[in-house]
């Protein structure tokens, strides 16, 4: 297991690496939340995070994150403060009740089916849930998210953003707050920052088109790419590896 001040260490590279990126783009890191992405990470080196100063954590995996969370949560045991906790990875639509229990913010909305499951879920627990909707700007098979590499000029891709789009604004336990996206595996930056831009026009296309819901939040950016999201434009970023690489 990893020592504390490696982590520590991580995390000011990371925080660094963030500034200065905005820097580059004459952003303020305020402008930017880091969500440390803790997949296969232990409750404990989460606890370490935060005392650390993380305050916002991400999970990929429900069956993980059911142990977790409330380990973890445990664990820093703050009277009055605990971990904002992201969803950021796929969802079943027969894990909504769970999602909708265990998590604070859903980055992972792809369907109409799903924003139905989950809006039915979470009216069940009294709780509004805030949500982005994910796009696939990459075009890549692998990844999920409503198909948008081409970007609103589509008109299938148009119509599909939008279906998503008007059932989130219209549910009345979620609440829709911007868009998600993944970059791009082993891929010229070029191309990444593309997929990154293609992601603020649909953010730009869906402000026109469905004003009842903010979209004011971009979530892009991993280990590999974040510097460049940040550059254009996120407002959050995804980090797992750059922060915990030694930490198991």
């Amino acid at each position: 297991m990893a020592t504390v001040p490696s982590l520590e260490c991580n995390l000011r590279a990371v925080n660094e690496r963030i500034a200065e990126a905005a820097a580059r783009a004459g952003r303020s890191p305020d402008a930017i939340t880091l969500v440390a992405v803790t997949k296969t990470v232990p409750a404990e080196i989460v606890a370490a995070a935060w005392e650390l100063g993380v305050r916002h954590f991400g999970e990929n995996r429900v069956e993980e994150a059911e142990a977790k969370i409330p380990a973890a949560d445990a664990l820093i045991a703050v009277p009055g403060q605990c971990p904002t906790w992201h969803m950021v990875g796929h969802i079943q639509s027969r894990k909504a009740r769970e999602v909708v229990s265990l998590f604070d913010f859903v980055h992972s909305v792809d369907s109409v089916k799903l924003v139905a499951e989950l809006d039915k879920r979470a009216a069940a627990v009294g709780r509004t849930v805030p949500c982005l909707l994910e796009i696939n700007t990459s075009g890549e098979a692998s990844k999920y998210g409503v198909a948008g590499d081409i970007g609103p000029s589509d008109p299938a891709q148009a119509g599909a953003v939008l279906a998503v789009a008007q059932a989130l604004a219209g549910a009345t336990h979620l609440q829709a707050l911007g868009l998600m996206t993944l970059g791009p595996l082993a891929a010229p930056e070029a191309h990444v920052r593309r997929c990154f831009q293609t992601l603020r026009r649909w953010q730009e296309f869906l402000a026109g088109r469905v004003p009842q819901a903010q979209w004011r939040h971009l979530s892009m950016g991993m280990s590999d790419d974040f510097e460049i999201a940040v550059e254009e434009g996120a407002t959050i970023v995804r980090i797992g590896r750059a922060i915990f690489q030694g930490s198991s």
